[in-house]
């Protein structure tokens, strides 16, 4: 199976990297090649203090695009990036007669079954496999050791062996590929995230901003750098992109979790992908809910979603919980029917806990919940639904916030823009300088939803508390079973 894409193309990393910087320094850019930087201090004004062997230079904001480095830089200033650098191989024939006969350039050939792409180089013929998950390479010892002394334009050895199962295929489909010659093999670094999505926008540490982990190289720089730009210069993002965001990983993701997934996602680049698909690599994590071992014992087939281990659906009886993809209805179409039906007529009960929690706690909380929120501030014992908005207007993030205490509120927000929401609180805050504290709950607080016609009566006979009045988007402390429930 093939890709034919008739306006695709390829550029010259070295040469466009130099017209950029070109373009840089008609602008007012300084570029300093061969510093080596060595510390990274934040001060309390929020500037940065980056410490060079040449010198220190006090920046107002630190933009991390350092490739592989980028790992690195990042422990510098007190914080880790998931990323690993993967081998990746290509290679480049000599003049192929039939290649240089012709009077256009060729598209760029994606084969999916022989995962490699295949487009013309000069007269010759250039090649790039992905290797598979059992046979390409990582560089596993710099995630704990760092990139070693000196390392810069510097490849690896090529392992043709490991190219060979991908060239035979080529060689069937392009058959003057078979009779060239090569010319040279390429086996270089290309830094990957657990998700080979790149890590692009402002980190949890103030002024310091991301753009590293670009899977597929030089194609993403002129899209990425104009995003980042913008953000940082109009104080929003041009338009949404949470899937890049630096901040959807968190504590969780572990090195062996980045290895994992990165070999994963880099052995599976041509892989056919299905609707709602789960990958299995470095799975199960070690985010879990309280209830985990209750509803894999009740028959749940657990999917992923920002680290959280939680149910997609519920075995019948004699039905393996597994995951059986298709681009028709799958193994879990009766099952999830039937619960929506009981839903709709009875009731279910949903674990949420995966759901961001935020206490926002302080003497100016319920002042700085009513500048940063749309809505109205709850008063004592309510909850609201509302939008954090961009400084034009556009949704930045939608949330709940409840009033449990006059000056205490607990913000619940999706659990896929948990950091990315807290982040936006926390910086206007710090540029405020309001008098609030942030606690991230998250992962210490359980979160269970009763749904359906037949919940309140079902919570009743918990608590009387659901017995007399209690009004939509009201909020109280109750205990059920002996635990303290809000």
């Amino acid at each position: 199976m093939g890709l034919y894409t008739a306006s695709d193309g390829h550029v010259d990393p070295y040469s466009l990297t130099q017209a950029i910087a070109k373009g840089a320094r008609k602008y007012g850019a300084l570029i300093f090649q061969g510093l080596g930087v060595t510390t990274l201090n934040l001060r309390e004004d929020g500037r940065w203090v980056v410490s060079t062997t040449e010198g220190d230079i006090l920046a107002n904001r630190v933009v991390n695009a350092a490739g592989f480095w980028a790992k690195e830089i990042a422990k510098l200033a007190g914080s880790d990036l998931p990323l690993v650098p993967n081998h990746h191989q290509y290679l480049v024939t000599s003049t192929v007669p039939e290649v240089k006969a012709l009077k256009r350039e060729i598209p760029v050939l994606r084969h999916l079954e022989g995962s490699f792409y295949l487009r013309m180089e000069r007269d010759g013929l250039l090649i790039g496999p992905y290797e598979s998950t059992h046979t390409m390479r990582q560089c596993e010892d710099w995630m704990w050791n760092g990139v070693p002394e000196g390392f810069g334009k510097e490849l690896f050895e090529p392992d043709m062996d490991r190219l060979e199962p991908h060239l035979e295929i080529a060689m069937q489909l392009v058959p003057c590929f078979a009779d060239a010659s090569i010319q040279s093999v390429v086996n270089g670094p290309i830094t990957y995230t657990p998700d080979v999505l790149p890590l692009v926008g402002p980190d949890m540490l103030p002024n310091m901003w991301l753009a590293a982990g670009f899977g597929y190289g030089i194609i993403h720089g002129g899209g990425m750098g104009s995003y980042l730009a913008s953000w940082i210069i109009n104080g929003q993002p041009p338009f949404e992109m949470t899937e890049c965001d630096p901040l959807r990983f968190g504590s969780w993701t572990t090195n062996d979790y980045v290895l994992a997934k990165a070999r994963e996602s880099y052995g599976m680049n041509n892989a056919v992908t299905y609707p709602h698909e789960e990958r299995f690599a470095g799975r199960p994590t070690s985010r879990v809910s309280g209830a985990h071992e209750v509803l894999e014992s009740e028959g749940a087939c657990m999917q992923i979603h920002s680290g959280w281990e939680q149910p997609a659906w519920f075995t019948s009886p004699g039905q393996q919980p597994q995951y059986c993809p298709s681009f028709q209805r799958t193994n879990w179409h009766e099952a999830v029917e039937k619960e929506v039906d009981l839903v709709m007529t009875s009731a279910g009960i949903i674990d949420l806990t995966p759901f961001a929690k935020i206490i926002v706690q302080g003497r100016q909380a319920a002042a700085f919940m009513d500048y940063m929120t749309a809505n109205s501030v709850p008063p004592l014992g309510r909850t609201v639904i509302t939008h954090i908005l961009s400084p034009t207007g556009h949704v930045y993030a939608e949330l709940t916030v409840t009033r449990t205490h006059e000056d205490t509120f607990l913000v619940i927000t999706g659990s896929g823009v948990e950091l990315h929401d807290l982040r936006w609180l926390q910086d206007y805050a710090r540029r405020g300088n309001w008098n609030v504290s942030f606690a991230n709950i998250t992962e210490d607080m359980g979160c269970l939803s009763v749904a359906g016609p037949k919940s309140k009566d079902i919570l009743s006979t918990l608590s009387p508390v659901f017995n007399g009045k209690f009004p939509f988007f009201s909020c109280k402390e109750v205990t059920l079973a002996g635990v303290k429930t809000t």
